[in-house]
Order: structure tokens, then sequence, then C-alpha cells
């Protein structure tokens, strides 16, 4: 059972919005969930900002060269190993292995460029507990979204409307930020693709400031994507309907 202690998280809320931290003052890590994405790491490790002060590179299960290749290039990346598979295993490790006060996650394909970091970083210095990055909002793009993907996250987005009141314009897109007290909060406890809608959900259910940050998304570099528009959109129907139903317990103060 999920529970939320809502005297802890005012705690957290009034501390977040009290720490008038800058940029300079607080340490990020990001974290790249990896499997067989050797030809793509130098692509997204040389678009990472030289200020962030950790990258962590989540893999266990590559057939190819992906930590020697993120090693070569980044000679003071963490390498997480996580043998459990799913997107979703390799994001929940890298997350609680990191040890930035920011916690920043995006994909080794390419499709995502570490450009935005500086983007998610201001946003949660601005006050923001969770931040989100979208495809689809005013500012934002995507060369790799096909027809029937963007009908399905649109589907996604108004079924998280009507049953969570969440106002996403991206419900499935893994370009996120966070604090790292606020991680807890987030309940992380799914493996695969719909990973990235739970978090939004439980984001939204416990209440956390949640922003958005418009990103562009281009097209994977190298390498063939392990997502299934079908059978991932099923396990997103999933987990939202097992949300709706799931008894939220508020522990008292």
């Amino acid at each position: 059972m999920w529970t939320v202690d809502p005297a802890a998280l005012s705690v957290q809320m009034d501390n977040a919005l009290g720490r008038g931290l800058t940029r300079d003052e607080v340490s990020v890590s990001i974290i790249i969930p990896t499997l067989n994405e050797a030809g793509n790491l130098p692509y997204v490790l040389n678009t990472v900002p030289s200020w962030v002060h950790e990258i962590i590179v989540v893999d266990g299960r590559s057939a190819d060269d992906t930590e020697r290749i993120a090693k070569v290039l980044r000679p003071d990346v963490r390498i997480v190993h996580e043998p459990k598979s799913g997107k979703g295993a390799a994001l929940k490790a890298g997350l609680y292995a990191a040890k930035g006060d920011i916690l920043i996650a995006l994909d080794a394909d390419g499709s995502m460029d570490g450009a935005e970091i500086g983007a998610f970083t201001d946003a949660l210095l601005s006050g923001s507990d969770y931040v989100k990055g979208s495809r689809f909002c005013p500012g934002a793009g995507s060369s790799d979204i096909t027809k029937f993907r963007r009908f399905g996250d649109g589907s996604i987005c108004f079924l998280l409307k009507i049953f969570f009141g969440a106002h996403y314009t991206d419900a499935t897109y893994g370009y996120i930020g966070v604090w790292a007290d606020r991680l807890d909060w987030l309940g992380i406890d799914s493996d695969g693709f719909e990973i990235e809608t739970l978090i939004g959900i439980r984001a939204q259910r416990a209440g956390l400031r949640t922003s958005e940050v418009p990103c562009y998304e281009a097209n994977r570099i190298h390498g063939v994507s392990n997502l299934n528009a079908l059978r991932d959109g099923f396990r997103i129907l999933r987990v939202i309907v097992s949300e709706r139903l799931r008894r939220y317990r508020v522990l008292a103060p």
C-alpha cells in the first residue's frame, strides 16, 4: 500500500520554498538507463553540461561495449549494475544510487538533448518538486513521434486528468527531474516503460509541485528502440487502472 505522510510533506514543501538556492549551491546528478547503447553514448555524454556534478550510467544487461565506452568518454562516470530487466528497474536503481541534491534522468538513445538539463535545474530551483519534459507543450517538438503514439499519449493525458486531476501535456516522455528529498514520495515500484506515467501519477497524488519543460525529441541515432507502443500502452493502461483503484492511505501526523 502506497502511503503519504502529509505532515512530513508539508515540512518538505516549506523547506523548498525557503531554500533560495542557486545553481552554484546545489549538486546535480544525471541518471542514464542503458541497454546496448554504446553507439549513442558519445552523443549523449557529450551534450551533458560541464557543471553537472555526477553522471550515473545504469547497466548490467548490455551485450555491447556500453560500459567501456561510457568510461572512455567520461572517466568520472559511475556505473550502476542492475541485472533486473526493464527501464523502470534501471531508473529506480540509478535514482537511489545518486548523491546529488537534484536528480535528472534522460534516455541513452540520443533522442534527448543534455543541453536541456539546465532548464530542468532552473525549474526545480524556481520552486518545483518534480519537473516533466514535454514534447507537446508550447516551444516543444518531436521528429520521432508517430501519429499512433501521439494519439496514445494524448489519451493517457486525458485519463490522468479525469482520474487524478493531473494537467500534463505529455505523459510518457522519460526526461524528468526531481529533488532527491522528494524521491521517496514517488514510490517507484514499476519495472517497465510505464514508469514515466506512474511517476507522474504518484507526483500528482503526493501533492508535489510539478512543472513541465519544453523539450525537443530527436530520432534515435543508432539501434532499435525496445519500446513496443501496443504492448507498453496496455502496461500503462493497467498502471492507470491499478493506481485509480489503489487504496491511498494518509498517515496520521
